[in-house]
């Protein structure tokens, strides 16, 4: 579930971009980056390992915007407006930050003051393309924020015509795939949270209940065990369960029914967390307690598999493999699982396919899945890190069917 639809559903449980929360002061969330998590989470020699990957690459330069790209580099969550804030990182020359007057005063209390880069404020008749290229001079090739918004590509396009432009994901999909002992903590920090509003859920689950009132008692829960954001509420109950992604609803939970909750949000780090479990509100039907018995032999093959060097798709193999041997593989209809870090889904993704090796500090989900269109689903998620001795798993959650 993307963060729109949760501001659609509960606007009052998500922050916006600088910490504008219910108590509306934008100073205090930043105040927090700044002092005690920039250092650790956002260190500034990410600055110099972009440029570097940047070199190898073969780019002249990257252009950040707003999203999980410029805050892996910088730590700044800019908001991401039509006004262009972006962080111009050449191979050669002084890297500096392109930003709207009017946000310059937030761009100067955030971790990115750190940098010792120079911010270039521009006013509301400037061209900012046009200044950021005349800046950076002739280049042929630079990397865009796998997160800017067409508009802003285009415009880039315009000013700079004879530069091909690529994925800055290219150049930083190394860096972020491979966690930092501080960003590992942040992750463990998030599955913790999470897996306290996961012990709460047998509280809000009864029959009678909507899936819409339930969800929102859990949104309000995240909030309460320490998210800044709350970024996707799942509970689908029912034949709803049978569809992974499914939105919450003014459906009424039954006596004897499913009920798959996946939840997340974003701690105010920027570091996100996934999990989910699933639960019967009374006893479940028997065919439902046969494959759900078999998902969790699947979960635990696919963490059993986790070491360094094993390829992504090996992960998705085992999980697979113990759900098809027992007749349920066509009902198996999504990857194993994804990277998480400063978004909830990046790489490396477990799926068939990606023959990538898993190295240490590659974080990601665990979440194989069985679902009976019409019926009932199932799903077990948990965020592993892989470390020199296998998966380590930050949700530790029973796996076992929850019965309330």
């Amino acid at each position: 579930m993307t963060r729109s639809r949760i501001r659609r559903l509960f606007p009052e449980f998500l922050l916006s971009g600088r910490g504008r929360g219910r108590a509306g002061d934008p100073s205090l969330i930043t105040l927090v980056h700044v002092t005690m998590e920039s250092s650790d989470l956002y260190p500034v020699t990410r600055l110099a390992a972009a440029r570097e990957a940047t070199a190898a690459a073969g780019l002249d330069a990257l252009l950040l915007t707003p999203g999980p790209d410029l805050r892996y580099v910088t730590g700044y969550e800019a908001l991401p407006l039509e006004r262009l804030t972006c962080l111009v990182l050449p191979v050669e020359g002084d890297a500096f930050l392109a930003v709207p007057r009017l946000e310059l005063p937030a761009a100067e209390h955030s971790p990115a003051s750190r940098l010792g880069i120079e911010f270039v404020p521009w006013d509301e008749t400037d061209d900012p393309y046009a200044a950021v290229a005349a800046r950076l001079g002739s280049v042929a090739r630079v990397g865009l924020a796998d997160r800017m918004w067409a508009m802003q590509s285009l415009r880039f396009r315009e000013a700079m015509p004879g530069a091909e432009q690529v994925l800055a994901g290219t150049v930083l999909r190394h860096l972020r795939m491979r966690k930092s002992p501080a960003e590992m903590e942040a992750l463990r920090r998030a599955g913790a949270a999470i897996d306290a509003v996961h012990a709460r859920v047998p509280g809000f689950l009864r029959a009678g209940r909507t899936e819409r009132e339930v969800g929102r008692d859990i949104a309000e829960a995240i909030i309460e065990a320490g998210h800044a954001t709350v970024d996707f509420v799942i509970v689908a109950s029912g034949p709803n369960g049978a569809s992974p992604h499914h939105e919450l609803s003014d459906r009424v939970i039954g006596a004897g029914e499913p009920v798959v909750i996946d939840i997340g949000g974003q701690m105010p780090g920027g570091y996100c967390s996934d999990s989910t479990r699933t639960y019967c509100v009374g006893e479940p039907p028997a065919a439902f307690a046969k494959y759900y018995e078999v998902l969790q032999r699947a979960q635990q093959a696919a963490c059993d598999a986790v070491r360094p060097g094993v390829p992504c798709e090996a992960v998705d193999a085992a999980a697979r493999e113990v759900i098809a041997s027992e007749g349920y593989g066509e009902y198996f209809i999504h990857r194993t699982g994804h990277g998480i870090g400063l978004e909830t889904h990046e790489e490396p993704y477990i799926v068939a396919g990606n023959a990538e090796p898993l190295a240490a500090g590659h974080a990601f989900s665990v979440e194989p899945g069985i679902y009976l269109p019409g019926s009932h689903g199932a799903r077990i998620e948990d965020i592993l890190i892989c470390t020199e001795e296998g998966g380590e798993r930050v949700n530790h959650r029973p796996r076992e069917l929850a019965v309330v």
